[in-house]
């Protein structure tokens, strides 16, 4: 049990005993008192077990949740991370760089919006962007200029 918990532990515990006794020093019962104090002390104990347990199940539940939290921080960082290193890669191409072409990523899915010169460059978009660490697909929505 964790050290936060002893102290409350042992007042329910006492309280429970307490309580327990007296409501059992009222009753017509053969039992002695120091049997009646066992059976209030095993009352208060299952007590306080299922109310320690109670407090590790929401212990648990707020890990689980914190975890989940920071598994969609991490993802949306990676998705970031990706659609700037697709950017940067895009720009190195001459007939792309000049171009205002949209990445956005989820879940390492790329989309890319906008347009391209030429149906060449469109599918150099394609590979640029498929061969950037993270990317899980490309979706490719560039639009061939007419000229």
């Amino acid at each position: 049990m964790n050290s936060t918990r002893r102290p409350l532990a042992a007042t329910v515990i006492a309280a429970a005993v307490a309580a327990l006794a007296l409501t059992a020093c009222g009753r017509n019962d053969d039992r002695s008192a120091g049997e009646k104090i066992d059976s209030a002390t095993a009352a208060a104990g299952n007590t306080a077990e299922r109310a320690g347990n109670s407090v590790e199940k929401a212990a648990e539940r707020t890990g689980d949740a914190i975890g989940n939290a920071t598994d969609r921080a991490g993802a949306a960082i990676d998705d970031a991370s990706v659609t700037a290193r697709v950017n940067a890669e895009l720009a190195k191409d001459p007939d792309l760089s000049a171009l205002r072409i949209n990445v956005d990523t989820d879940a390492g899915r790329v989309v890319l919006k906008g347009s391209a010169p030429d149906a060449a460059a469109r599918e150099r978009a394609t590979e640029i962007a498929a061969r950037v660490e993270g990317v899980k697909g490309v979706d490719n929505r560039l639009e061939v200029k007419k000229s």
